[in-house]
């Protein structure tokens, strides 16, 4: 029961310690494009990875499924 009453205790002051952090400073216009820069990256990779996946879901589609149609 102490245990119980420890951690609540705890964490009712890490969480009033929280609330009083002052908040993160404005970005800067470096720091926004950066950021963009990043996302586009991102979404770019990712779509060239869909892309590939895609392709490789075709290919597999045309060799097993395609080719079963054939034979019938």
């Amino acid at each position: 029961m102490k245990k119980l009453i420890t951690a609540i205790a705890l964490g009712t002051a890490l969480g009033v310690a929280w609330a009083k952090l002052p908040p993160a400073p404005p970005k800067s216009d470096a720091e926004k494009a950066a950021e963009a820069e990043k996302a586009a990256a991102t979404k770019a990779k990712e779509a060239a990875d869909l892309a590939k996946a895609q392709d490789k879901a075709v290919a597999n589609y045309k060799k097993n499924v395609a080719s079963s149609e054939r034979k019938k």
